[in-house]
């Protein structure tokens, strides 16, 4: 495992990590070093089969406060000296200096979220705020603690929502809820955010970890690492599809795969009337979308 500098990982017996976002002298306030060493989590070092599941939360009284405003030049990283369009962009996906200086760090860092074959749930433990909490929305379930403080910030700094929290957000509470909330800029409750949806869940400060384990372990124990890692897929991709014969392609082919894998044990276990001991790893799940 990666040694890290703003963040702390732990797993547990069932694996379940436990991803701390670790800069709490700072409010867990995310930087580029953050986001890179995130990138590097959620797209190499959360793929260890060990790792069933992961519970992000924050170190200290904050979940993640947003975007570091301290440091020097563009706060956000980007180079100012360039002048991008939506052409040039998409020209220019695999250059280096349009990858640091154009791309938005967070999105980055949300689309390695949704991109691993593995539960993600966010334990909001105080204040999540601009990323803070537009990085959640890429999570699969949110927890908050009755401390928890959750705002989309953006139209106070004069710049927008981020994150690809445009698609994320409306997805989970409707666009009318997600507009409100980004064009008040309010900072909402952990109550607030429950009645919009945006959270499952409220809990006591020391009853939000244990709470988000138990619901991770619901997920992983006596389960197919690769059912599960098809199921979040099948969801995020066909959720968005315009005819339901596309999801019934994506469908037949994790039917195929998980019938000739996991699935024979998960029936014989079954009819033998004992739990299924599976053997599928996540790592090696199959590819049931086209390129």
């Amino acid at each position: 495992m990666t040694a890290y500098e703003t963040l702390a990982v732990s797993i547990d017996d069932d694996g379940i990590a436990t991803l701390l976002l670790d800069r709490p002298e700072s409010l867990n306030a995310f930087d580029l070093t953050m986001a890179a060493e995130l990138r590097q989590f959620f797209e190499q070092d959360a793929y260890d089969d060990a790792i069933r599941a992961v519970v992000v939360t924050g170190a200290g009284r904050a979940f993640c406060a947003g975007m570091d405003l301290s440091a020097e030049g563009n706060v956000f990283g980007l180079d100012e000296s360039l002048d991008p369009t939506p052409e040039s962009l998409r020209a220019h996906l695999d250059d280096p200096a349009w990858d640091a200086g154009v791309r938005d760090t967070g999105g980055q860092v949300t689309l390695a979220i949704h991109r691993l074959p593995k539960p993600v749930i966010a334990a909001i433990n105080g204040a999540a705020v601009g990323i803070g909490a537009t990085m959640t929305c890429a999570m699969d379930i949110r927890l908050a603690s009755t401390a928890a403080r959750i705002g989309f910030v953006f139209g106070r700094l004069g710049i927008v929502p981020e994150a690809c929290s445009s698609y994320f957000l409306p997805r989970i509470v409707g666009i009318p809820q997600a507009l409100e909330w980004i064009y008040t800029a309010d900072i909402l409750t952990a109550e607030q955010a429950h009645a919009g949806r945006l959270v499952r869940s409220v809990h006591e400060p020391d009853e939000l970890l244990p709470a988000a384990y138990e619901l991770a372990r619901s997920f992983v124990r006596g389960h197919s690492a690769v059912a599960l890692g098809l199921a979040r897929q099948l969801v995020y991709r066909n959720a968005a599809e315009t005819d339901p014969f596309e999801a019934h392609l994506a469908d037949s082919l994790a039917m195929w795969h998980t019938s000739v894998g996991d699935g024979q044990e998960g029936v014989a276990a079954f009819r033998e009337k004992r739990p299924a001991a599976f053997t599928g790893r996540a790592s090696a799940i199959p590819r049931i979308f086209p390129d």
